[in-house]
């Protein structure tokens, strides 16, 4: 994991104690180490076994050796070939056939995962890994097999070789070079995943597995493949959770430096876990219930000893390390589980009920609150850029970036049922406004990005913003009332980032398929603008349609007027007088309901229902046709 320049302060304590409890730990959960199960920390063993401290018992050692499935009486019967195609070893041969035939190449490719992107990912300890690494190489020739050659770091190493497949890639570049790249990439991708499947069949549990769950789901987020990606973090959850993760280190008596590794680790997952639930509308796998953890402390161990890092100081938020990002996030998506089980869980009380919206309001509250309780470096508005020009500070504008965008994604996805609801008394106003006004951010936010390396590009691409289209959103907005004032600039947005999309050489079918919604949501809109220009001048004068906005409205300077940089500088919410300007322009489209023969209705009231996926195109094609038909 990245170093950080903050220099970690340590402050005497009872070192006494400490040094006790660490002799302590030497008694305890040592149950499969010969088997060559995972530990955190030399030689303990944290995983299920962890009752064995709480009865101060030494758990008993199993035989050694890696069990393959055989039974007593195939293991002890006639010798099988060491080259036995069928048997359990040939997994491990063809995964190492999949590793380049040069070392300089992995070599090549590891550095710049190091260098380029985990500094912002902060997932793999580069130490640890490389340890490993350095063993693998200067294993005796010719004697691969499961004792000397584990298949748990070996994920790790594929998903890292494929991401850097992908940084090594010049930019521009040729479509031949571009396709090879990118079927390297998958290939170590697919020996990844195999790695990750299998691997548990031979050891036990394992950091390397949770590690490598973590990126391959960020492989995922990045290519869109956001079905997959829910399947792989939930394996990797199992897999923390084989290990005690979801208990913190100080309830286990563990040491700091294990401690602040575990909380990161499991604070990744959860976050990971709440956004991509929410963004497919499923259950998410990690039970608040049967978790016992703390928040993540803005302090940087990685590169400290044990001893010194039992007393490091805890930094303040005005000295930002890599942590403050996991820090937020893991607050953010508590937030984001609870606006889950209020959005696709089923409840007896009506959608429309005070009850109902009051938990919405209550839930925009506390996104509210964690928007104000952002660090200068991290605020919506007003950020503070001081630090984005020194270099060792280089993850700060990312994680603005993520913090930003999973702002905008939850706001967006809580109220987006009540979008299109109707109200007498305009009850659901606020959920418009609110919901406009972070689509229309994070609109801003893709329009702004330029990508000047396949660094930039990977780091941007695993940001929220690729688990909700919010061009989708105002697609169907600017459809259900193209007539309003500023609908014409909200169709020129659209139509700027579907042009950015589709000139992008990178995007893949499903990003594609996402344009061609919004390109159809377009066509629609543009549709019915040239129907009511051929109606005769007395059919518009009649109509009641054309609300009055302020000055401040979608096209203010507030809006319009920003940097190309500003995607990473701060995605500028608007203030509660643009959020009514915005909801005041599209006023036509909630104060006329479907009728009551309209499929969709429930698609809009019910939380229950979720959008399709963008490759479901006749499902939008239906869904856009019948909003355009209310008009």
């Amino acid at each position: 994991m990245p170093s950080t320049p903050a220099q970690q302060q340590t402050t005497p304590g009872n070192f006494t104690s400490r040094t006790a409890k660490i002799a302590k730990r030497r008694t305890l959960g040592r149950l499969f180490k010969a088997r060559g199960a995972a530990s955190y920390h030399g030689d303990f063993y944290f995983g299920h076994q962890s009752a064995a401290s709480m009865v101060e018992a030494t758990t008993q050692e199993v035989p050694s050796g890696i069990y393959v499935g055989h039974s007593r009486g195939s293991r002890i019967g006639a010798a099988q070939p060491f080259r036995n195609e069928r048997g359990p070893y040939a997994q491990l041969w063809e995964l190492i056939g999949s590793l380049p035939r040069q070392k300089a190449t992995v070599d090549h490719l590891t550095a710049r995962f190091f260098r380029e992107l985990n500094p912002t990912f902060d997932s793999v300890h580069e130490n640890s890994f490389m340890i490993s690494y350095n063993r693998f190489w200067d294993r005796k020739t010719g004697c691969d097999d499961l004792t000397n050659v584990d298949i748990r770091w070996l994920a790790v190493l594929f998903i890292i070789l494929a991401f850097g497949e992908l940084l090594d890639c010049p930019q521009p570049c040729s479509a031949e070079a571009q396709r090879e790249s990118e079927d390297s990439s998958l290939h170590f991708y697919w020996a990844s995943r195999k790695s990750l499947v299998i691997a548990p069949s031979f050891y036990g549990e394992s950091t390397d597995l949770t590690c490598a769950g973590i990126l391959i789901t960020r492989y995922l987020v990045y290519a869109r493949r956001i079905s997959e990606s829910w399947l792989t973090i939930s394996f990797a959850i199992r897999m923390a959770q084989a290990q005690g993760m979801h208990v913190d280190g100080d309830q286990l008596d563990l040491p700091r430096k294990v401690t602040e590794t575990r909380r990161r680790l499991w604070s990744q997952l959860y976050n990971l876990d709440r956004s991509i639930a929410l963004a497919l509308g499923r259950p998410y796998a990690i039970n608040d219930r049967h978790c016992f953890m703390k928040l993540v402390e803005n302090v940087w161990v990685d590169d400290m000893t044990d001893e010194k890092a039992e007393n490091a100081t805890t930094l303040s938020l005005d000295t930002p390390t890599p942590s403050v990002l996991i820090r937020f996030q893991h607050q953010l998506a508590v937030i984001i589980g609870q606006i889950q089980e209020q959005s696709f869980t089923f409840s007896t009380a009506p959608l429309t009920s005070s009850t109902s919206y009051d938990e919405v309001l209550k839930y925009d509250e506390a996104l509210l609150a964690w928007k104000d309780s952002l660090p200068p470096y991290f605020r919506l508005e007003h950020t503070d850029l001081s630090l984005d020009l020194i270099p060792t500070y280089s993850f700060i504008p990312w994680h603005r970036l993520y913090l930003h965008t999973a702002f905008h994604f939850a706001r967006i996805t809580l109220h987006r049922s009540y979008l299109l609801r109707p109200s007498i008394t305009d009850r659901f106003q606020y959920s418009r406004n609110a919901c406009m006004s972070s689509a229309c951010a994070d609109l801003k936010i893709k329009l702004s990005f330029r990508y000047p390396d396949m660094a930039s590009r990977l780091k941007s691409n695993v940001a929220a913003h690729q688990l909700f289209n919010s061009a989708l959103i105002l697609g169907v907005i600017v459809v259900r009332d193209p007539q309003a004032p500023h609908a014409e600039a909200v169709l020129d947005d659209l139509q700027a980032y579907c042009a950015k999309q589709n000139s992008d050489p990178w995007i893949n079918e499903i990003g594609l398929a996402e344009v061609r919604v919004v390109e159809l949501c377009i066509s629609r809109a543009r549709q019915s603008q040239h129907d009511t220009a051929a109606a005769s001048p007395a059919e518009n004068a009649t109509s009641n349609f054309n609300p009055a906005v302020t000055s401040e409205g979608y096209c203010s300077p507030v809006v319009t007027n920003t940097s190309l940089s500003q995607g990473l500088q701060g995605s500028l919410e608007l203030s509660a007088s643009q959020q009514n300007a915005i909801g005041g322009t599209f006023q036509y489209a909630f104060q006329n309901p479907a009728g009551p023969q309209d499929p969709w209705s429930d698609f809009w009231s019910n939380p229950a229902y979720f959008f399709p996926e963008a490759m479901d195109y006749q499902i939008w094609e239906g869904l856009v046709d019948d909003l355009a038909a209310v008009n």
